[in-house]
C-alpha cells in the first residue's frame, strides 16, 4: 500500500481534491454564485488534465476515478438546470396514461381531469417558459422518464436517482465501445478519457441530468457496428439514438459515401445504402407510434421550431447577425435569420457528404465533428450540454478544440448571476474568442491535423 502511494502520490492527491470539489459543486453551490462556479470548474479541469497526464495508461485507476466522481452526485439535486423537473413531469404523465406531446403543462393544470396534487412543485421548478410549451423530448427519452416515474416512487429525489443511474450506465457504455472504436482507428485508447473524466461531462450529464450521454451511447454503439460492417445493427442503434435526441439526424447525409465508396459502383452498394437509411428512418418514425394523435405532428414540429425562431442563448455567429439586423431593420430578425442559418447548415453538411471521402473511418469522424461544430456555431441557442456531441466525436480524431470548448462553455452560466436572466455579451465574446481561436488554428493552420 505504501509503495502504491509513493508511485501514485500526486494523482491520488488530485483525485482526492477532485472528489472534494465535486462534492462542493453538487451540494454547496448556487448557480448565481459565478465566482465559486468558475473556481471549482477551473480547478476540476486542472486536476482532470494532470490525472490523465500521470495515469493515461492505468485503465483501472481512471475507470474507478470516473465512477467515483459520478457517485458523488448520486443524491444531489441538479443546481445548474431545472430541465429535470420537466423530465419527471413527462414521466409522471406517462405513468398516468397521459400523452406528453398532446398538452402543455399550463393546459393540463387548467383542465378538470388532471390530478394536479400528484405533480406538486414540478411546474414551479421547471419555470413558466418550459411549462408553456409542449414536450420536445423524443420517444426513447420519454421511455426513460417513464421508468424513472415507475421505479423512483413519488419523491423527486427518487426520480432523480433513477435518471442519474441510467446516465452513469450510459457513460460506462460509451467508455467500453469508445475504447473499441479507438482500437479500430489505431488511436491511443486512453483518448476516451478526455470524454469519460471530463468535468464538463460529469457535471452536465451526471450532475444536471441531461440525456446527451444516453443519446451518445446508442450513437457510439451504432458507429462501432458500422465500422464492423454490420450495417443493419448499426441502423437500429442509430434510430434509437435519434429517438433519444434528434442531433444524430445531422449526420445522415455523411453516411452516403460510406456505402457508395465509388460513385461508379452505385448498383453494388445501393441495397445496403437504402436499407441503412430505411431502417434508421422507419425505426425513428415507429418510436412515435405509442404517442400517435391528431395533434402530434403539429405540436412537436411547433416546439422544435422554437429553437430556430424564438429562443436565443449563448450564440456566436447568430448574435453578430442579430446586431446587423437591429442596425438595418430596427428589430430582432431571429425568425428569418434562424431559418436561413438552419438552411446554411443543411447545405454545409451536404457539401461534406459529397466532397469528402467519408468511406474512410477517420475522415467520417472528422466530417461528423465538423458538421456538428458548424451546426452549433450557426445555432441561435447553445446550452452548455450541447457540447457533449463534438467532445465525444473529437475523441476519435486528433482535434483538441472540443476539449477547450467544453471548458470555455462554463462562461455562459454568468447569465444567471443576476436575479433576472441577463447575458453579458463581452463574456460571450471572450468565450467564443477562445473557442474559435482553437478551432481555426487546428482546422486551417495545423497541417498535422488536416485530412
Amino acid at each position: 500500500m505504501l509503495d502504491y502511494w509513493k508511485a501514485h502520490k500526486f494523482p491520488l492527491l488530485f483525485v482526492l481534491a477532485s472528489l472534494l470539489f465535486y462534492a462542493s459543486f453538487a451540494y454547496d453551490l448556487q448557480r448565481a454564485d459565478t465566482t465559486k462556479l468558475l473556481g471549482l470548474y477551473i480547478g476540476l479541469f486542472f486536476f482532470f488534465y494532470k490525472i490523465i497526464q500521470f495515469e493515461k495508461n492505468n485503465f483501472r485507476f481512471l475507470l474507478l476515478f470516473g465512477i467515483a466522481s459520478r457517485f458523488v452526485f448520486f443524491a444531489a439535486t441538479p443546481n445548474l438546470s431545472q430541465d429535470f423537473y420537466r423530465f419527471i413531469w413527462d414521466g409522471k404523465l406517462l405513468l398516468d396514461g397521459i400523452n406528453p406531446f398532446q398538452y402543455t403543462v399550463e393546459q393540463l393544470l387548467a383542465s378538470d381531469f388532471f390530478p394536479a396534487e400528484n405533480y406538486k412543485g414540478l411546474q414551479e421548478g421547471m419555470g413558466n417558459l418550459n411549462a408553456s410549451h409542449y414536450s420536445n423530448y423524443p420517444p426513447i427519452n420519454q421511455l426513460f422518464f417513464y421508468l424513472s416515474a415507475l421505479l423512483g416512487g413519488k419523491t423527486i429525489l427518487g426520480n432523480i436517482i433513477v435518471l442519474r443511474s441510467f446516465i452513469i450506465l450510459s457513460d460506462i457504455g460509451i467508455l467500453y465501445f469508445g475504447r473499441k472504436i479507438l482500437q479500430l482507428l489505431q488511436l491511443p485508447k486512453h483518448q476516451i478519457f478526455w470524454y469519460f473524466l471530463n468535468p464538463f461531462i460529469i457535471i452536465e450529464l451526471t450532475g444536471n441530468l441531461h440525456f446527451e450521454g444516453i443519446m451518445l451511447f446508442f450513437f457510439v454503439v451504432s458507429l462501432y457496428f458500422l465500422l464492423q460492417q454490420k450495417w443493419i445493427i448499426a441502423a437500429l442503434f442509430l434510430s434509437i439514438s435519434i429517438s433519444t435526441k434528434l442531433v444524430p439526424l445531422l449526420f445522415l447525409p455523411l453516411f452516403l459515401r460510406w456505402f457508395l465508396k465509388d460513385f461508379q459502383q452505385i448498383k453494388g452498394n445501393a441495397f445496403q445504402l437504402i436499407g441503412f437509411y430505411s431502417i434508421t428512418i422507419l425505426g425513428f418514425i415507429a418510436s412515435f407510434l405509442p404517442f400517435l394523435s391528431s395533434e402530434l405532428i403539429t405540436n412537436y414540429t411547433e416546439t422544435i421550431g422554437l429553437w430556430f425562431q424564438k429562443f436565443e442563448f449563448n450564440a456566436s455567429i447568430y448574435y453578430i447577425v442579430r446586431e446587423i439586423g437591429f442596425y438595418r431593420k430596427g428589430y430582432n430578425i431571429i425568425e428569418t435569420a434562424g431559418t436561413r442559418m438552419a438552411i446554411g447548415v443543411f447545405i454545409f453538411i451536404w457539401l461534406l457528404a459529397f466532397l469528402r471521402k467519408n468511406n474512410q473511418p477517420k475522415t467520417l469522424f472528422i466530417s461528423m465533428l465538423l458538421a456538428v461544430s458548424f451546426y452549433l456555431f450557426m445555432s441561435t441557442t447553445i446550452h452548455p450540454w450541447y457540447i457533449a456531441t463534438p467532445l465525444l466525436l473529437g475523441v476519435f480524431t486528433s482535434y483538441k478544440y472540443p476539449i477547450i470548448w467544453s471548458a470555455a462553455t462554463v462562461l455562459s452560466y454568468h447569465a444567471y448571476a443576476h436575479p433576472v436572466f441577463q447575458e453579458n455579451l463581452w463574456i460571450v465574446t471572450l468565450e467564443y474568442l477562445i473557442i474559435y481561436s482553437c478551432f481555426i488554428y487546428e482546422v486551417f493552420f495545423n497541417k498535422r491535423l488536416i485530412k
